[in-house]
């Protein structure tokens, strides 16, 4: 309109709004967003409503006394995001002109992971001590939720889905095994065949698993289907439940260091087994890596090649 003045968005939003306006979408809060950022609430207010007067629209609609992203809301946090994770690459870029590889390393990983990332992690502080790490275990609904968030640098899981953009490298093998405990009476049979398993009680992972996936596909080869007994939601979960006899499982191999050594859960001797899959450091394909997450792919890498 004639004499109006329409604000040119970024001009108006800085860089400190965003990083509130981020904060609230993670906790869903204002309260616990403006503990974050060490800002009172009518400040973290205010800003928000600065912040809504920049864009033209609402950011949030309350539902049920609850917030929740508007449309706009959506688009904003998906820009700030990505401004985000742009100047956090081009700190670490600057730093490593500087020659220094520092800054934080956020990675994601399934449960089984955890037993192994550990130890690639303690030996590439090593290498680089200023590097801060973090480690999330979650489910595979969770990597898969946050591949679309871009809420980390790296996730680490031992299946791709076709469907994601994403790029995908393998860097371990991951050797799956059907194990039970050393009481139940396969565990000193030789050759069982998988018609003799698939009568035993499965303790299986959550629907969409990898391994659960892995399994399915291996009966369904053979005309069988598996009867879950019990599904856990997490690796340690089944072997515990395997150690108490209540049924046999597939983990990985990376997971059982401990059990085997003490020997209270047994590898069986099966037909098909064991199964060899790989784990693999994914991100999403339009994602620019910051260099500490492209120095540690290319250690990942280079444990591989070795």
């Amino acid at each position: 309109m004639k004499g109006k003045v329409i604000p040119k968005v970024s001009e108006i939003i800085t860089f400190r709004q965003l990083k509130l306006f981020d904060a609230i979408a993670r906790h869903n809060n204002f309260s616990l967003a403006a503990k974050e950022v060490n800002l009172s609430q009518p400040a973290v207010s205010l800003q928000i409503k600065k912040l809504e007067e920049s864009v033209g629209l609402p950011l949030y609609e309350k539902k049920n006394k609850q917030i929740h992203l508007s449309s706009a809301g959506k688009i904003l946090l998906k820009t700030s995001r990505s401004v985000q994770s742009r100047l956090e690459q081009m700190r670490a870029e600057i730093d490593y002109l500087k020659g220094d590889i520092k800054g934080p390393l956020n990675i994601a990983v399934v449960t089984s992971a955890k037993y192994f990332l550990p130890q690639f992690l303690s030996e590439f502080l090593q290498l680089y001590p200023n590097v801060t790490p973090s480690m999330a275990v979650v489910n595979r609904a969770t990597i898969l939720q946050s591949l679309s968030e871009n809420k980390y640098n790296l996730y680490i899981a031992g299946r791709v889905a076709k469907r994601l953009r994403v790029q995908a490298h393998p860097f371990l093998e991951n050797i799956l095994e059907v194990v039970a405990s050393s009481q139940h009476p396969l565990s000193a049979k030789k050759n069982i065949s998988l018609r003799e398993l698939v009568n035993e009680r499965f303790l299986v992972r959550e629907k969409g698993s990898g391994t659960r996936k892995a399994i399915d596909r291996l009966f369904a080869g053979e005309n069988l289907t598996i009867r879950p007994y019990m599904e856990l939601g997490d690796t340690g979960a089944i072997k515990s439940a395997v150690i108490a006899n209540l049924g046999i499982s597939v983990l990985s191999r990376h997971s059982l260091h401990e059990e085997l050594q003490t020997g209270s859960i047994k590898i069986l001797n099966a037909n098909g087994f064991p199964l060899h899959r790989h784990w693999y450091a994914i991100y999403p394909s339009e994602k620019s890596l910051s260099i500490v997450t492209k120095t540690f792919l290319e250690f990942l890498m280079n444990k591989n090649a070795g």
